[in-house]
């Protein structure tokens, strides 16, 4: 039996730094990622902490002249070269180093490196855990490391996750995204129950993960929870998961009650303030429905001018405005400092020009305000609507009767006289006879109808003014032009309709035609008279636009107007994504069945995309759904708008009938 022969390792010898050089051996030729500045102070702070691979130089006869290369710990060599240069180390320091004799240098620099284990991540993690435990902060951690703190903060946060999901990261069970996903919830046994129920999913993706952990929690960016604030939801005891691997929108608010509770009181101390202006009622609501204000009258304060101080400090403002922008008209850039200046004098002046609204004490007792939160999560008071109840009754200065429309008449057999043609007539001037009014009215109509029809321009106003009166004004009687505007009012059935860009942008709309309209509606002729061209058409596509209904209503089929409804969104070019609308699963998915789920993002994304969450759960594919089709612009059916027909319209000849002969077909 031949005797195994024991393993000689390789002397270890204290060299100093002179002695050493670089060999041409090193496979190490890459220089991506490495820092030598870093290392270099990681020595100073620890030291080498593992030798230096070299070999001895030999001279023509084999002797060691006294100088060694380096094939292995190039890296190093250099972190102390750079101590040398900034004399903070002496260039003849002994450097502890491994003497290697046999074999290849080559061989010596590729196994160095090539045999290297890496750190597991979590090794790492509970490092990090280990040192902070032992007193070192977040702050001196990263320091000693050369990593951001936020890193350091991201580490603990894994290092904190339930022992069991560490093991199945150690086994490889799990990957490196999905156990971040289980540092939004720090509730070890959640963590466990969320870990088995995935073992029966189809599918363990890390959103599924954060939507298990944060069921019922409130997102930060809801606008309940931006409106009582961040920083006053934990003073009261509520508890905020937050995500720092990825973008969370501020985290989850964990007690949803409590945030109810601190909404509704904060609500109800903002309505106080309100009605202490002396409303004849306030509303208060998180939210209300769009349209909730459709039917009532809207009063409009005056603003508050601005007192001679206010006045004078903003033409100062104004006038420093004026000579900066004048100072720097020729330069392309301007100064921080001088930018910083500009932004704070047209904060000043918007904060002047933001005047307080005064309404009179005849319409405070007459009209009301709602009080409610904006998407946003700010305040947003309504103030100056009248109810119809509320509405004063106007009657007429000769007869008292109630401001009416008076009943109009078919016929004119029907139509009593109060006085006869056949009566005795008396001395003087009398009356005309109703009848006879009619009679020459009737006349004057159809005239005026034939003279209307010969001036385009005219019968426009007529229609503007028509429907203006009776979109802006509460007794729109004031025309003889009947033409009646309807303004489809949409119930609560449509939750969060008030807060797109579309329906705020109407809104903004109508209220500045509203401001800019004159308060009587006997004055809205000769205003609209006054207006050019562009004001009377932006007035009267506005007008138009109100009076469209594209709603599909059940209990009331229009299917020809729906049809008609495409047509006009093809004309106009409506792109619903394109104006913000988002499929999500309040707005579509998560009220339909999963076959339209998979069909949605089959269209979207394509048959391989459909039958990865083919097998999910409901909620589980209503959220993988999501955040498929999140920017493809996928629009269900009704939000589609159809083409339009290539074919060019047939063209209309009008016949004129006084000269039409019989040879006419």
């Amino acid at each position: 039996m031949t005797k195994q022969q024991k393993i000689t390792l390789s002397a270890s010898r204290d060299i100093p730094f002179n002695k050493l050089m670089l060999s041409q051996s090193n496979v190490r030729h890459v220089k991506a990622g490495v820092s030598i500045e870093e290392l270099a102070e990681d020595i100073a702070r620890r030291t080498l902490l593992s030798s230096i691979t070299v070999r001895p130089v030999l001279d023509d006869s084999g002797g060691e002249t006294g100088m060694y290369t380096i094939p292995a710990g190039g890296r190093r060599f250099r972190a102390l070269e750079l101590l040398v240069k900034q004399k903070r180390m002496n260039k003849t320091a002994l450097v502890p180093c491994i003497v290697r004799t046999d074999g290849l240098a080559e061989e010596d620099s590729l196994a160095e490196n090539v045999q290297r284990a890496p750190l597991h991540p979590l090794d790492q993690f509970r490092a990090f855990q280990a040192m902070r435990e032992k007193g070192r902060t977040e702050e001196e951690i990263a320091a000693a490391f050369f990593v951001a703190a936020s890193v350091v903060k991201q580490r603990l946060k894994l290092a904190a996750v339930a022992p069991s999901l560490h093991d199945a990261y150690a086994e490889e069970e799990m990957t490196l995204d999905q156990l971040m996903a289980f540092t939004v919830n720090p509730d070890h046994a959640r963590q466990e129950q969320v870990w088995e129920a995935l073992q029966r999913h189809y599918s363990r993706q890390p959103y599924e993960i954060r939507r298990m952990l944060t069921e019922g929690a409130v997102r930060a960016s809801d606008k309940r929870a931006q409106f009582v604030g961040l920083d006053n939801y934990v003073e009261a005891g509520g508890e905020i998961l937050r995500d720092l691997f990825q973008q969370d929108d501020g985290g989850w608010l964990q007690d949803a009650s409590l945030l109810d509770v601190m909404v509704t009181e904060k609500l109800a101390e903002e309505a106080a303030v309100i009605r202490a202006e002396g409303w004849k009622w306030v509303e208060v609501d998180i939210d209300f429905p769009y349209g909730h204000t459709f039917g009532m009258r809207r009063i409009h304060g005056e603003a508050e001018p601005m007192s001679d101080v206010e006045a004078a400090d903003y033409q100062a403002l104004k006038a420093e405005y004026d000579a900066i922008e004048a100072d720097h008209a020729e330069v392309d850039e301007l100064p921080d400092e001088v930018d910083a200046r500009l932004g704070e004098i047209e904060t000043a002046m918007e904060a002047l020009q933001d005047r307080p609204i005064r309404f009179e004490a005849e319409d405070l007792a007459l009209a009301g305000a709602f009080v409610s939160i904006d998407s946003s999560g700010r305040l947003r008071v309504e103030r100056g609507h009248v109810r119809a109840e509320d509405e004063p009754v106007e009657q007429s200065e000769e007869t008292g009767d109630t401001d009416a429309e008076a009943p109009i008449v078919e016929d004119a057999d029907d139509f009593a006289s109060s006085t006869t043609e056949d009566e005795e007539e008396e001395d003087g001037l009398k009356p005309l006879s109703d009848r006879l009014v009619m009679e020459l009215t009737a006349h004057r109509t159809l005239a005026l109808r034939n003279a209307l029809a010969q001036d385009p321009q005219v019968a426009y106003l007529a229609a503007l003014h028509a429907m203006t009166l009776r979109l802006f004004y509460r007794y729109g009687l004031d025309s003889c032009v009947e033409i009646e505007p309807r303004n489809a009012a949409f119930g609560s059935q449509v939750p969060g309709l008030g807060d797109m860009a579309y329906a705020q942008a109407i809104d903004q709309r109508h209220e500045t035609w509203a401001r800019n309209l004159p308060k009587a509606s006997e004055d809205l002729w000769e205003a609209l008279t006054e207006f050019d061209s562009c004001s009377r058409e932006a007035l009267f596509a506005h007008c138009v636009a109100m009076s469209v209904n594209a709603v599909h209503d059940p209990y009331q089929r229009r299917p020809r107007a729906i049809v008609h409804a495409d047509v006009l969104a093809g004309t106009v070019g409506l792109d619903m994504a394109k104006t913000g609308w988002v499929v999500t699963g309040d707005s579509y998915l998560g009220r339909v069945t999963k076959a339209r789920i998979l069909e949605a993002v089959h269209e979207a994304k394509g048959a391989d995309a459909a039958d990865r969450i083919a097998g999910l759960k409901k909620p589980e594919m209503v959220t993988a759904a999501e955040d498929l089709l999140a920017g493809t612009g996928w629009l269900p059916d009704p939000l589609r708008t159809p083409s339009l027909p290539e074919e060019d319209a047939p063209e209309i000849e009008l016949v004129d009938e006084a000269n039409r002969t019989d040879d006419d077909p």
